[in-house]
């Protein structure tokens, strides 16, 4: 039953997406009065939250990294964890002094990481990239303040050629989750996020291995490839990376629950690339 537009009682906000499952019904309830704008808009909110759409898609926005980051229908959600991956990457990018730093946001979803890392750094090129229309979109009105582009595709395939060899930075949130496991994940993902977002094939690491066999095409001498992953998936990750000719180093949170395997590129001919373990 759908709550009628004159009244709209707090309890009774909470009250229904308590029993629709919400853990946080409280916080949630305070999220979604503040952010609409009339009593039939929030009545329409708590209906869609109440059906199972994640909280972030209908607020419109999600907090990532301080930031409020345009969040629309269908497109994933980023992850709280993710912010370890553009730590990370903040804290590489900043040992490039005195030039604005290339960065690429590979599978961008939203566009939240490339934001973040344009927001936390004082100077950045930003080049994101998704293959879903509809992540595009988004991620387009994520990264427009930071002057970042945006393009359609799979991979590095829309990227400008320009940028073979000079890119600082690069990321990817790659799906990584094993098809038969897709199934295991909350309804909110399984049902509300594009599949393309989350499957990674029958190990979770096709589209990882695709990132990291091209990486070493785009990416500066003593350029960084950081790819997010799983604690149990770091190993065989970091395998991919240095077949690719990095140096690879996996690195993780147990704040965030949070794995990053961090590929570096090297400066000289002669760097020999290998694999090490760390944190």
């Amino acid at each position: 039953m759908s709550l009628h537009p004159a009244t709209l009682p707090h309890p009774l906000i909470v009250t229904r997406l308590r029993a629709a499952g919400c853990v946080f019904a409280e916080d949630e309830a305070r999220l979604l009065v503040s952010t609409a704008r009339t009593p039939a808009d929030l009545a329409a909110m708590v209906d869609r939250r109440v059906a199972g759409l994640p909280l972030e898609q209908v607020l419109g926005w999600a907090e990532f990294c301080g930031l409020r980051i345009t969040v629309a229908p269908g497109v994933f959600v980023p992850r709280r964890r993710t912010e370890f991956l553009v730590r990370q990457a903040t804290a590489l990018a900043r040992r490039t002094a005195g030039r604005p730093r290339t960065v690429v946001d590979l599978c961008c979803g939203s566009g939240a990481v490339g934001a973040a890392l344009a927001a936390a750094l004082d100077r950045v090129e930003l080049h994101a990239v998704d293959i879903d229309p509809a992540a595009v979109r988004c991620a387009r009105r994520n990264v427009a303040a930071a002057g970042g582009r945006v393009y359609e595709g799979d991979l590095y395939r829309p990227l400008p050629g320009t940028l073979r060899g000079r890119v600082d930075v690069l990321v990817a949130s790659a799906p990584y989750v094993p098809t038969e496991e897709i199934r295991l994940l909350p309804s909110e993902a399984r049902v509300h996020e594009p599949r393309v977002a989350l499957d990674g094939g029958t190990d979770g690491l096709d589209v990882v291995r695709r990132v990291a066999a091209a990486a070493a095409r785009w990416l500066a001498p003593g350029g960084h490839l950081l790819v997010e992953t799983s604690g149990r998936q770091a190993a065989p990750t970091a395998d991919a990376v240095a077949r690719g000719g990095l140096a690879a180093r996996v690195t993780g949170s147990e704040e965030l629950n949070a794995t990053v395997v961090i590929g570096t590129m090297p400066v000289g001919a002669g760097s020999a690339p290998g694999s090490v373990h760390d944190g």
